[in-house]
């Protein structure tokens, strides 16, 4: 595994008013690996994953993102659109799809980002543009295909069982080619077939190189799937490590049972 890190995050800090919901947060997330941020309720995990995607600004901290090979790029301050072409992705805890629109072209949408062709060119449909859009398809397909939905490519989103759907936002996020996807709940309200089918396709992204963070509550695929994982609570990391290590861990242990915690 690549031990250079493609997300650095240094000191993020996020305050509403006079709460505090991020406090001095340091990460980094190697290239190539699943990680996950792991938390009770409340624990600021979806606040950090709005920050990283711009729909909130930090209030303090660094956040990075370092393609292979290329050097660090800023993240703070640009919109989520700017985000997304720096190559983040990410998923929803609510499942935010387009559900009168058909599966193929929620994915569509996601190619978007990577899409050259100008107003002008979809107005004239020059060739350039009509290969692109046959381009887009192709991969479109490709990715349905990743995710077990090929077969439902005309269906209206809104129409599939609810596992689909989730498969369906994630091959929405592969198509904008992130460099990091960013996975919040994904297995939440999935029954166990649904998550076992979950846990194969997310492992089959890792294996094509893709890095992987998730914020998840089923301690089972946590540490099934993880390299290494993160723990927040209070908007505070208590504790990091692989699973093994972070499953014994009596600060990790005392945050899920309610116990008093001493941070210092």
């Amino acid at each position: 595994m690549n031990m250079e890190p493609i997300l650095s995050v240094r000191g993020l800090c996020m305050d509403f008013g006079g709460i505090r919901a991020l406090d001095k947060l340091d990460l980094r997330i190697r290239a190539g690996e699943i990680a996950a941020l792991i938390g009770p309720n409340g624990a600021g995990k979806t606040t950090f994953f709005n920050c990283l995607t711009g729909i909130y600004t930090p209030t303090a901290g660094e956040l990075l993102l370092a393609p292979p090979g290329q050097p660090s790029r800023r993240l703070n301050g640009l919109k989520p659109n700017r985000v997304t072409e720096a190559g983040l992705a990410r998923t929803f805890q609510n499942i935010r799809l387009f559900p009168g629109m058909t599966v193929l072209e929620n994915v569509l949408i996601g190619r978007h980002c990577r899409t050259k062709a100008k107003i002008l060119g979809a107005i004239l449909r020059d060739p350039r543009t009509r290969r692109e859009e046959r381009e887009n398809v192709d991969i479109g397909m490709a990715l349905l295909k990743k995710v077990g939905l090929a077969h439902m490519a005309d269906e209206v989103a809104k129409n599939l069982p609810y596992g689909a759907q989730r498969r369906l936002e994630i091959a929405r996020a592969l198509a904008t080619e992130p460099l990091l996807l960013l996975l919040d709940e994904p297995a939440a309200g999935m029954n166990p077939q649904e998550t076992q089918e979950l846990i194969s396709l997310i492992r089959s992204i890792r294996a094509e190189g893709l890095s992987i963070l998730l914020i998840e509550h089923d301690m089972k695929l946590v540490m099934s799937l993880s390299d290494y994982i993160f723990v927040v609570d209070y908007g505070r990391k208590i504790a990091e490590g692989v699973p093994e290590e972070v499953r014994i861990n009596p600060v990790v242990i005392k945050a899920y049972l309610g116990e008093e915690v001493d941070y210092a």
